[in-house]
């Protein structure tokens, strides 16, 4: 038997949501780079118009929480492709509150946002997947499992994504769909900016917690040399043996089992 090894994406049709900032655009800048062929979802027109623009991947602008928006992009975003092969939802947001302090329409955005914009995404999929198979990546997240002190709301709305990529999997794997999480911890701007809030004693904290809860480096992860491979590797045939799986790509902090 040959083995062959690199993880190839070449001609890998691959939707990306929340593809203007952050990690989705950080696939959004580097896939066409492999040979893969892109589409993108955002909010931001005029970020995804700049970045569509550099990259050469199609921006489709969308509200992942209106139904009618999501499965009208995906029919759009599937026709340019030709078909689909992988979905990578990575919309989501985390705003920061004490549990006591979440008023009922923050936590209904939250959910919106993070929860029933998988749903609908991954369902607005489905049926371009069903007859030949492929892969839809959702981003969990450590909260969703262990929960989150100050953002319960987000961990809520994680927990919730985690069991639905699990059932997913039980359900579609009939179809040859995978279905797997992603619950990275990684430097992006966005955690610039959390660090730019911070006054020194609380970044002094900051740093120490992660020097304790990251074996590997004590800081969050590098987009390029620790997050894009994984990323490449599930969102190509290296990982078709793989489905209902938490991938944390977070230096050992949350150690899955």
């Amino acid at each position: 038997m040959a083995y062959t090894t690199g993880a190839d994406i070449t001609g890998k049709r691959i939707i990306v949501t929340g593809g203007t900032s952050g990690m989705g655009k950080t696939l959004v800048e580097a896939f066409p780079g492999m040979g893969a062929n892109i589409v993108f979802f955002g909010r931001n027109e005029a970020r995804g118009s700049a970045l569509a623009k550099d990259t050469g991947a199609r921006f489709i602008p969308v509200d992942v929480t209106e139904e009618a928006a999501v499965d009208a992009a995906m029919e759009e975003a599937v026709k340019h492709l030709g078909g689909l092969d992988v979905l990578v939802h990575a919309a989501g947001i985390a705003p920061a509150a004490s549990a006591e302090a979440i008023s009922l329409a923050q936590w209904q955005e939250v959910m919106a946002t993070n929860a029933t914009s998988t749903f609908l995404t991954n369902v607005a999929a489905f049926p371009h997947l069903q007859e030949g198979g492929g892969a839809i990546l959702n981003f969990t997240s450590a909260g969703g499992i262990q929960g989150y002190p100050g953002k319960a709301h987000y961990a809520a709305s994680k927990g919730a994504v985690t069991a639905w990529i699990r059932s997913l999997a039980k359900e579609w794997g009939k179809y040859n769909i995978r279905v797997n999480g992603v619950a990275p911890a990684i430097w992006t701007p966005m955690y610039d900016k959390t660090r730019s809030e911070m006054d020194e004693e609380a970044l002094a904290a900051h740093d120490r917690m992660l020097q304790s809860a990251i074996p590997l480096g004590g800081r969050l992860g590098n987009t390029e040399a620790d997050y894009l491979p994984v990323m490449r590797f599930l969102c190509s045939d290296d990982a078709r043996f793989m489905t209902g799986q938490m991938f944390a790509i977070d230096g050992g902090a949350l150690m899955l089992r």
